[in-house]
């Protein structure tokens, strides 16, 4: 509860600095574990799929 006391007490200006620095820090993470994940190979079943699928036409142009 200390760190939800310590949010609830920012002002706005804290706040959207405060917002502003985790979205950067939760990108960094995710970033970080998708690198993790496509080196260690944990996506090859997904990209495997995808490119299949692509192959025979069973997409959706954009």
């Amino acid at each position: 509860m200390i760190i939800e006391n310590a949010i609830s007490a920012l002002t706005t200006g804290e706040l959207a600095r405060l917002r502003d620095w985790f979205d950067e820090f939760d990108a960094k993470v995710w970033d970080r574990q998708f690198e993790e994940d496509a080196k260690s190979g944990r996506l090859k079943q997904v990209s495997d799929m995808a490119v299949s699928e692509f192959k025979q036409g069973r997409y959706n142009k954009v």
